[in-house]
């Protein structure tokens, strides 16, 4: 049903509080359909007990994977990382969807880097960075399995590779919906999602990294 708002989760840590906003910006500027953002704060998630693992960079890690539960299973719900910024309607990705439990970027590389913002070190495992941007038919039976207390007490590689669903049960996005910015050379005019996995324009460090300038153009006309 068209009129069911789509919701939108957003990892968010503190140190890229600016980041996340300015998705959200991105996001409402483009948008054709109802929609809902909710943020991922382990400050308002009392059901998420995981303790830190020494190897997450951000705060959202793993609060992302409650996503099919904060969804009471219901409905398409869509992940996004805090460190992107939209580029077309959000409206378009829930054609790419049909009846998969999730739907993703199977991206396959190895890091550049051995560090990324803030100095947290670079891991590589298999499937990196599937998990940034995930569209969730959370009805599906496949993600019944995704409870609190799983995301509370599943390994990080049974999460982060999807191991709970079988592989042909992992639909797959064409990479412009998750755009590794400097992992990534050259990118095409018509990329629909920037994501930038090593360090953001909010970073004095990365002012100059690919569509820099277009984000902060964005960030510029929300408190102009």
């Amino acid at each position: 049903n068209s009129m069911e708002r789509v919701k939108i989760f957003i990892g968010y840590d503190p140190v890229e509080a600016i980041a996340f906003h300015t998705l959200v910006q991105s996001i409402m500027n483009k948008a054709t359909i109802p929609f809902e953002i909710i943020p991922l704060d382990i400050r308002n998630l009392p059901m998420y007990t995981r303790p830190v693992d020494p190897k997450q960079s951000n705060e959202f890690s793993f609060t992302r994977f409650l996503v099919p539960y904060l969804s009471e299973y219901k409905g398409v719900s869509i992940y996004f990382d805090c460190d992107m910024m939209l580029r077309v309607d959000i409206a378009e990705v829930l054609q790419e969807v049909n009846d998969k439990p999730v739907y993703l970027v199977k991206h396959d590389y190895t890091p550049k880097d051995k560090y990324k913002y803030l100095g947290t070190k670079q891991y590589n495992y298999p499937r990196k960075n599937w998990s940034s941007f995930v569209v969730w038919n959370c009805g599906h039976d496949s993600n019944k399995i995704v409870t609190d207390s799983f995301v509370n007490t599943a390994s990080a590689a049974e999460l982060h590779q999807f191991k709970f669903l079988k592989d042909n049960e992992i639909g797959e996005l064409d990479v412009r919906w998750n755009w590794l910015v400097g992992e990534y050379d050259n990118p095409p005019d018509d990329v629909k999602n920037v994501h930038w996995t090593i360090g953001g324009p909010w970073f004095t460090k990365y002012k100059d990294v690919d569509f820099a300038d277009e984000w902060l153009q964005l960030k510029g006309g929300m408190i102009n």
